[in-house]
């Protein structure tokens, strides 16, 4: 059985890194969680206000690494999850690229709930700071990226495995 890339997407505080954790246990697979790399490597350095530039430079150099790292587990025989954002169409079509370039057996699965649900998770999660909390999502923060977020089309959901939480 070969391994499997497994690539997490949906809205902010749909449940997507719980999502990952329960699926990485269960296929197994080794999860590459953004949020955790970013925290790791950048939440010390973090400018406040945030800034965008900022953030997005670095958020291109945990996927590279990322991907680097997955590469490897991959080529050793082991499925990968990817929760590494994901918000638009193209971020999606990029990795579907990569994994076709690569030869590599792709599955997709979007996890989504409404928004009202996704914003009181946020905010909780911003409290309670429990197993999935890697950095603080204020309501701007929240409301930025709901401008961000593109919602898959129909061909995208094609073999697509949905998680809807309410």
């Amino acid at each position: 059985m070969s391994a499997t890339l497994h690539m997490v997407f949906g809205p902010v505080g749909a449940g997507k890194t719980t999502y990952t954790h329960d699926l990485a246990r269960r296929t197994p697979a080794v999860a590459f969680i953004l949020d955790d790399w970013m925290a790791r490597l950048f939440a010390a350095d973090m400018p406040d206000p945030i800034e965008f530039e900022w953030m997005m430079q670095r958020v291109e150099r945990c996927e590279a690494q990322i991907w680097s790292s997955a590469a490897a587990v991959m080529a050793a025989g082991t499925s990968v999850v990817f929760d590494i954002g994901l918000m638009r169409r193209t971020d999606r079509q990029r990795i579907i690229e990569v994994a076709q370039a690569c030869d590599l057996p792709l599955q997709a699965h979007l996890v989504t709930a409404p928004k009202a649900i996704r914003l009181a998770r946020v905010l909780e999660r911003n409290e309670v700071r429990g197993e999935t909390f890697a950095i603080a999502v204020t309501p701007e923060m929240f409301d930025f990226m709901e401008g961000v977020y593109e919602p898959p089309e129909a061909d995208e959901l094609v073999g697509c495995i949905i998680s809807e939480s309410v």
